[in-house]
């Protein structure tokens, strides 16, 4: 990304076709991407291999978690993020990466899931701490995730998941809880 040339505004792909490439993102208070270790972990506990599965990465900001994704066979990555520079830095990693199975989308997160009815089978969902937007957030993808998929939520408190969900898996690095989310049996 032009005049992002600061270290730490990169974020490296861990694993797939792409490791080890970096991505260039801007500089914004509220764009803070996945660290290497959580999204290690986090795509342990997915398979490693993500090969025809469809990925949906709202808030996508610097994309590692849409791109990770990809760079381990995903068939398509939905990013959306409503920053006009954070879209313009995922064009250019997409272009960078010759990346041809992502869509890229410049919308208000809630808006998106409103119109939007697709399915899909992991949901990034990793909104901007101070906004607090979590317990609106997950009744509005219950209906968005496959039955047998996942939603990947972070925050920089402990998630209490609304009705529907399960939690599969946990974890906690530094101010980030993450947690691997799945519908309920009942749900």
């Amino acid at each position: 990304m032009k005049g992002a040339g600061a270290r730490s505004n990169r974020v490296r792909i861990i694993g797939g076709q792409w490791r080890r490439r970096l991505l260039a993102f801007p500089s914004a208070t509220e764009l803070r991407p996945t660290p290497d270790a959580v999204r290690e972990t986090l795509f342990n506990w997915l398979g490693q291999d993500m090969e025809g599965q469809t990925c949906l990465d709202l808030f996508a900001g610097s994309g590692a978690l849409g791109f990770e994704a990809l760079s381990r066979g995903a068939r398509l990555a939905v990013m959306v993020d409503a920053d006009a520079r954070a879209l313009q830095a995922l064009k250019e990693n997409a272009a960078m990466l010759d990346a041809r199975n992502v869509e890229l989308v410049k919308a208000d997160a809630l808006r998106f899931l409103a119109r939007d009815r697709r399915v899909f089978d992991v949901i990034f969902l990793d909104p901007p701490y101070a906004r607090k937007l979590l317990p609106e957030l997950l009744p509005l993808v219950l209906p968005h995730l496959s039955d047998e998929g996942f939603v990947y939520v972070e925050d920089d408190y402990p998630v209490v998941p609304s009705a529907g969900w399960e939690t599969w898996r946990s974890g906690r690095a530094g101010r980030a809880n993450y947690y691997l989310l799945k519908k309920s049996q009942n749900a």
